[in-house]
């Protein structure tokens, strides 16, 4: 079995979907839901690292002193080139802790399902080249990453808020979108946060819709979830060295 440390910040936030597809794809899932549990002090023993949601900010340590283990592990990982998915709050903690930024988004939350586009350097991604150009993402979001960390490479833009998809060094990858989501868990956060779900399309936030959505959803992100246990497992080579990007002669 393929070992995985899953990190659940918030109890609002489950694995969901992506803890089955996940374990389907072979992987043996420890879950650690914070302050609960203890984050562990490092990786050892650990073929991958995924770090889930929640409703606190990505540098919230004073009422959360436990994100700054979390951040501290993901930072470990990328050092160590271990296989990383950070998703939503888990995509934001990435950033920070590899000299990205976090702010509160300008335009207002993002909220309810949206498509993203790929870019041009997924294509060639071990875990986006099969992804379709505007694949289906859940938001649920009023923070965003409006700084990448050095020498990341975006995978995936949306309108309002660039940095959608990125990955640093060869097998981190930090998703500010939720692909981990069931139609109760939106609507449970959407009646927790009526402000922040007003910004959704009118009709979005419906069961019928996010049934459909969830489904669409699942067509997608469940390969990715596969590739990502093989990533883990060594049975898929991870993407290749960065290109140093050297700068332009004048003429």
């Amino acid at each position: 079995m393929t070992r995985l440390l899953v990190i659940q910040p918030d109890a609002d936030d489950p694995p969901g979907p992506l803890g089955d597809w996940l374990a389907g794809a072979g992987a043996e899932i420890d879950l650690v839901a914070p302050p609960a549990d203890q984050v562990p002090a490092n990786l050892e023993g650990y073929a991958g690292l995924v770090v889930l949601g929640g409703g606190m900010g990505a540098q919230d340590d004073f009422d959360h002193p436990w994100l700054a283990d979390v951040r501290r592990l993901l930072a470990e990982a990328v050092t160590r080139q271990l296989p990383t998915l950070a998703i939503c709050l888990g995509g934001q903690l990435l950033a920070v802790a590899t000299g990205g930024g976090v702010v509160v988004g300008e335009d207002g939350p993002e909220v309810g399902p949206h498509i993203v586009a790929k870019r041009d350097l997924g294509w060639t991604d071990p875990l986006f080249a099969d992804v379709p150009l505007m694949p289906d993402v859940l938001q649920f979001h009023s923070d965003m990453i409006d700084r990448l960390p050095p020498n990341a490479v975006l995978l995936a833009s949306g309108t309002r808020y660039p940095n959608q998809a990125f990955r640093l060094g060869r097998c981190a990858y930090g998703l500010q979108f939720h692909i981990e989501t069931t139609t109760d868990v939106v609507l449970e956060w959407a009646r927790e946060c009526p402000e922040e779900a007003e910004f959704a399309r009118p009709g979005e936030l419906t069961a019928e819709r996010l049934d459909r959505f969830h489904a669409d959803m699942a067509e997608t992100w469940r390969p990715v979830a596969t590739r990502f246990v093989r990533l883990a497992a060594g049975d898929l080579e991870p993407a290749g060295p960065a290109r140093p990007q050297l700068p332009l002669l004048g003429h």
